[in-house]
C-alpha cells in the first residue's frame, strides 16, 4: 500500500519536473499506478500535500531546537532565533520545492496559502516561548498588544522565508544577518522600554491629580 511519504515525494518529483501541478489527481495517481482513493487516504488535494510539507518543515525544527541541551538555558530571544537559524538550514535540503511553492502564491500576502498549516504550529510554539518570556520579566506585558506578538513574530517568518528565497550570498550569509538583526529588534520591541516607564509614570500623575481634585472637595 502507498504511503503519505511516497505521494509526497513523487509529488514534488513531479512540479520540480515540470514546473507545474499534475493536470488532475486521476493523471497523477494512474503514473503512480494507484487507485484514487489511495491519494485520498492520505491528501484531499495536491494543495495539502504543499501545506503539509511546510507543516513538517517547522515541526522538524521545532523537534530539534527543543532536544538541544542548551535549550532550557536559553532566554525566549534565542530560542527564537535558534528556530530560525535551524529552519533556514534545513530549507537547503528543499530548496527548490521551497521556491516553486511560493513563486505563485508570493510572499506579499500575511500567511501565503502553502504556509497555513505551518503558521498554526509556528504560532503555537512561538506562543509558549513568549509565554516564559512574560513570566521570567524577560518581556514587557502591554494591554492589548501582548497578544499580538505573535503575530509579529508570525511576520518574521514570512519575511526570513522570502529573504532566504532571494538570497544569492555565499552559504546564505545574508540571511543569518537579517535573522539576527530583525529578530533582534523585535524582541527589543517585545522588552520594557523608556516609553514603558513613561506610560507609566503617567498614569500615576493622573491617578495622582484625580486623587488631589477630590481632596479639594
Amino acid at each position: 500500500m502507498v504511503t503519505a511519504e511516497q505521494i509526497r515525494k513523487a509529488y514534488i518529483d513531479y512540479v520540480l519536473t515540470h514546473g507545474e501541478k499534475p493536470k488532475s489527481i486521476y493523471s497523477f495517481v494512474k503514473s503512480l499506478d494507484i487507485q484514487e482513493s489511495e491519494f485520498y487516504d492520505h491528501y484531499a488535494s495536491f494543495e495539502s500535500i504543499e501545506k503539509n510539507t511546510w507543516a513538517e518543515l517547522v515541526a522538524e525544527t521545532i523537534d530539534a531546537v527543543q532536544q538541544q541541551a542548551v535549550w532550557v538555558e536559553y532566554s525566549s530571544r534565542d530560542k527564537i532565533l535558534s528556530f530560525f537559524y535551524s529552519f533556514t538550514e534545513l530549507l537547503k535540503g528543499q530548496r527548490s520545492f521551497i521556491v516553486y511553492s511560493l513563486k505563485d502564491n508570493g510572499t506579499k500576502h500575511y500567511t501565503p496559502a502553502p504556509l497555513s498549516a505551518a503558521r498554526e504550529l509556528f504560532e503555537q510554539f512561538a506562543e509558549t516561548v513568549l509565554s516564559e518570556g512574560l513570566e521570567t520579566g524577560e518581556l514587557a506585558e502591554r494591554k492589548f498588544f501582548t497578544k499580538r506578538y505573535k503575530d509579529a513574530l508570525w511576520a518574521q517568518f514570512v519575511f526570513i522565508t522570502k529573504f532566504w528565497i532571494n538570497d544569492d550570498s555565499t552559504g546564505f550569509e545574508k540571511t543569518d544577518e537579517a535573522i539576527e538583526k530583525g529578530v533582534n529588534v523585535t524582541f527589543d520591541l517585545f522588552q520594557r522600554s523608556p516609553i514603558d516607564n513613561l506610560f507609566e509614570y503617567g498614569k500615576f500623575l493622573s491617578r495622582n491629580g484625580a486623587f488631589k481634585e477630590k481632596m479639594r472637595f
